[in-house]
């Protein structure tokens, strides 16, 4: 695939604990990307964070973790991006989507 020039960067802000029948969403919506051929997909843990309900999720020593924030990015033409979206409305119950104009400088493949 080549992508270059114009795209856009959408990022979905969930819990790690969330789900969709019963895997991980943050999974879910990466194969989901992967089944409608997007560029790619990558998923980020985070080490805390709080959203909506003011509510903090932190990785402590003393715990190993509690509902972590996940981010997960995909960066694809405008086009391709859309065709997600209605699987992300059904599937987001809560969290976070946002989409911005990104300039792709490089997108290659090692084969």
């Amino acid at each position: 695939m080549k992508l270059s020039g114009e795209g856009i960067l959408l990022r979905i802000f969930v819990g790690e604990m969330d789900r969709y029948e019963g895997k991980p969403l943050y999974e879910q919506i990466v194969l989901k990307a992967r089944e409608l051929n997007l560029a790619g997909a990558t998923v980020l843990r985070g080490m805390m964070g709080f959203g909506a309900s003011s509510k903090l999720h932190t990785a402590k020593i003393l715990r190993l973790s509690e509902d972590l924030p996940v981010v997960v990015e995909i960066v694809d033409k405008e086009e391709n991006i859309n065709r997600l979206l209605p699987f992300l409305d059904q599937v987001v119950k809560e969290g976070l989507i946002t989409m911005e104009k990104v300039k792709v400088i490089k997108y290659t493949s090692g084969s």
